[in-house]
């Protein structure tokens, strides 16, 4: 990636940071949006709030677009719990419903389909994971006519695994199920058009691959996933005409941005915007071959007689994330230990280490990465 992408990004300048897949790095232009907005309040007040509102819905048209969706598809909420578990609460289950899933997903896509287990009586089906991978034929195979939800992450935070979400969406379709998708591993660094995947429900968050603040969740509702689910809660901003205080009668907002309740983080997507312009301005696509092109260069150099590769390199399933794990006896915690001591950031996820490099990282990153595995 250009010199200058790199040199937005001044962690990148002292450390060599392979953990987007926890906390993604800040370009200075994002928190100097960020800085802004408050520097604003600060000195004005409300002056310019109007401001504040159309600077919500440029992020909002801009996130629909790089997701291939319409704007009023598209709401803000914290993060991506907040988004799955509006689901969760959102769909009337019925004793005898099912949930299909994969038994390795990050928690949040986990705890509130458990939850509607024990306490609602619907059945959770759990796909398995074989080296690393998630056998989509299995999954696919719990699908049946009594399935309500198939919820997956379009990237497997621990392996990097990324199914066929077309074949999974297809067949979602066919029992009539809504098609849910954790796309916090993916939306940045990988094209996602949610339509074209007949996903129904998409939730994410912004300070990952989107390299912007924390406290920007996005849920992704269509049109067929909301007319089988309700909003949880409501607010000010749930109504057609907002800023009409006096009409206490009117209609509720029947897209997806009935599912905002009141004023946001301002600042926050002051940040985002600019983080999303970065993105969108290079191309999630050429993003995505970059990443690719170092996360198959690590795989390359990678001392294979101390470490095995976790995450699959097939066509299809790969993605920026590779996970390996120790042959020489070094827990996983042991070697991100090691490592952090010689600058070189990276997460421990069980008995893996987690690498996750993004456009700020270059070849001399991954060259420096395999040199100093211990």
């Amino acid at each position: 990636m250009d010199q200058s992408i790199r040199d937005l990004f001044p962690a990148a300048r002292k450390i060599t940071y392979l953990n987007t897949a926890a906390i993604g790095l800040l370009p200075v232009d994002t928190v100097k949006a960020v800085t802004s907005q408050l520097e604003d309040v600060a000195a004005n007040g409300s002056a310019n709030m109007g401001e504040w509102f159309a600077v919500q819905e440029r992020v909002r048209a801009l996130t629909a677009s790089m997701l291939g969706a319409a704007a009023s598809d598209v709401a803000f909420t914290r993060n991506t719990s907040d988004g799955l578990a509006a689901v969760a609460s959102g769909v009337k289950w019925e004793p005898g419903d099912n949930i299909v899933s994969f038994a390795h997903e990050f928690p949040a896509n986990y705890y509130p389909w458990r939850k509607l287990r024990d306490e609602n009586g619907v059945e959770l089906r759990l796909c398995s994971e074989q080296d690393g991978r998630m056998d989509v034929e299995e999954l696919c195979s719990l699908i049946d006519g009594r399935t309500r939800l198939v919820a997956v992450s379009a990237v497997q935070y621990a392996t990097g695994f990324r199914p066929d979400l077309e074949r999974i969406g297809r067949e979602a379709r066919k029992a009539d199920a809504l098609f849910a998708v954790d796309m916090i591993q993916a939306f940045g660094a990988v094209p996602l058009d949610l339509p074209g995947l007949r996903v129904d429900i998409a939730a994410g968050a912004s300070y990952k691959w989107l390299c912007a603040p924390q406290g920007c969740g996005i849920l992704y509702l269509n049109e067929r996933a909301r007319q089988r689910m309700r909003p949880v809660s409501c607010g000010w901003l749930s109504v057609e005409d907002p800023w009409d205080f006096d009409s206490r009668e009117q209609p509720f907002l029947q897209n997806t941005l009935g599912w905002e309740t009141g004023t946001c983080g301002y600042a926050l997507l002051y940040g985002l915007e600019q983080s999303l312009k970065l993105l969108a301005g290079i191309g999630i696509r050429k993003i995505a071959a970059y990443l690719w092109e170092l996360s198959d260069y690590l795989c390359e150099i990678l001392p294979t007689k101390r470490y095995s590769i976790i995450s699959s390199r097939l066509p299809g399933e790969s993605s920026q994330i590779v996970s390996i794990e120790p042959l020489n006896g070094l827990s996983a915690e042991t070697v991100a230990d090691e490592l952090r001591r010689q600058n070189i950031v990276v997460s421990a996820r069980g008995k893996r280490v987690r690498i996750a490099p993004h456009i700020f990282n270059n070849f001399d990153d991954i060259e420096n990465l395999a040199a100093c595995l211990p």
